[in-house]
């Protein structure tokens, strides 16, 4: 079976699976038990960080509120699209789901400051921001009349150009070419100003699309090239590092609220354990993916000058600022984290 038909048919039987299972438990008790099932969704595969993650965090819950609570984690879109799966967080369908940020600024424009390309300076300031409750909390805590609220962000590597037959060395060259983003206007404008033309898109539909023509590349962190395959059909990755941009671990606001404040200080520790045990394991799966792209997908791996890239970005900087008049004390904490990482 072709690697998205299967997942489009994957993703129906599990959809189809978790509304038997509601309908039989009573929308999250189980029938052997007065348990609460908590069930988490996210697009990535069984070996991916994020799923180690969340696995981690379930093993906890489990252990510390099992006689309560059942975590199950369904990776691989079993739930739906990503953005399908948001929706069902926000009725309460299912309790979480990791989000892209760019979703994410769909329901607030606060998130847009994350989608900005070259806002960090270095994975350490990034690293650093991401962790300062000063930075993350004013756009976190602003999606609770939506139904939604992200408890913890994840790594997502950084995000780089990748192309079916052209190598990216210069923002010129992505002129004229169909360029997968994620669907949020900071992407779209991203393009843009870089010359090319933005196809915005859901995530499972990428395979698809590259494998029809209907894109000419995409961008994304190294495993798209391995777990998801596009590394068999575009064979140029060119790291321009024009952004690194968090996944999220977003919840229903309700359930959070549900929660006693002895249960809500174990979830929170549950979803630190989340953070850390992905991003342990996202350096380890970065290096073993670009090995195989390199070595079994053949992919050619480009370095360019980022310079060229970054001075088309400076106008979006300056558009979601003057927009986002609040965003402008976080933009400049930010800022901070980059100067004390700046290379001397």
């Amino acid at each position: 079976m072709p690697f998205m038909k299967r997942r489009t048919f994957l993703s129906l039987m599990g959809a189809a699976a978790l509304t038997s299972s509601m309908m039989l438990t009573g929308c999250g008790a189980g029938s052997d038990d007065d348990r609460k099932i908590v069930r988490i969704g996210h697009v990535q595969s069984q070996t991916h960080p994020d799923h180690l993650g969340l696995e981690a965090f379930a093993s906890y819950i489990n252990e510390k509120l099992g006689d309560k609570y059942r975590v199950e984690v369904y990776p691989s879109e079993l739930l739906g699209s990503q953005t399908e799966m948001v929706q069902l967080t926000q009725t309460g369908a299912i309790d979480f789901v990791v989000a892209s940020n760019a979703i994410m600024e769909t329901f607030s424009a606060k998130y847009q400051i994350f989608n900005l390309p070259y806002l960090f300076s270095s994975v350490e300031a990034y690293h650093e921001a991401m962790d300062d409750p000063e930075v993350t909390d004013p756009i976190f805590k602003t999606t609770s009349k939506a139904g939604l609220e992200t408890v913890a962000w994840l790594d997502a590597g950084t995000r780089n150009f990748y192309t079916i037959k052209t190598p990216i060395n210069q923002p010129s060259d992505l002129k004229g070419l169909k360029i997968r983003v994620q669907q949020s206007p900071t992407n779209v404008e991203m393009m843009r100003l870089l010359g090319g033309t933005a196809t915005p898109m859901g995530f499972g539909d990428v395979y698809t699309a590259l494998q029809a023509g209907i894109l000419d590349g995409a961008e994304n962190n190294e495993l798209a090239l391995t777990d998801n395959g596009h590394g068999d059909i575009c064979k140029y990755y060119s790291y321009d590092m024009h952004q690194m941009v968090p996944d999220l671990l977003v919840a229903n606001y309700a359930f959070l609220n549900g929660l006693s404040d002895e249960e809500r200080a174990i979830f929170e520790e549950g979803f630190q354990i989340v953070k850390s045990t992905e991003q342990d394991a996202w350096e380890d799966a970065v290096a073993e993916a670009k090995d195989k792209a390199e070595n079994e997908q053949h992919v050619n791996f480009i370095y360019p000058d980022t310079a060229p890239f970054q001075e088309a970005m400076a106008p979006l900087h300056d558009s979601v600022l003057a927009a986002n008049p609040e965003l402008q004390p976080i933009y400049d904490l930010i800022q901070q984290h980059n100067a004390a990482h700046t290379a001397d």
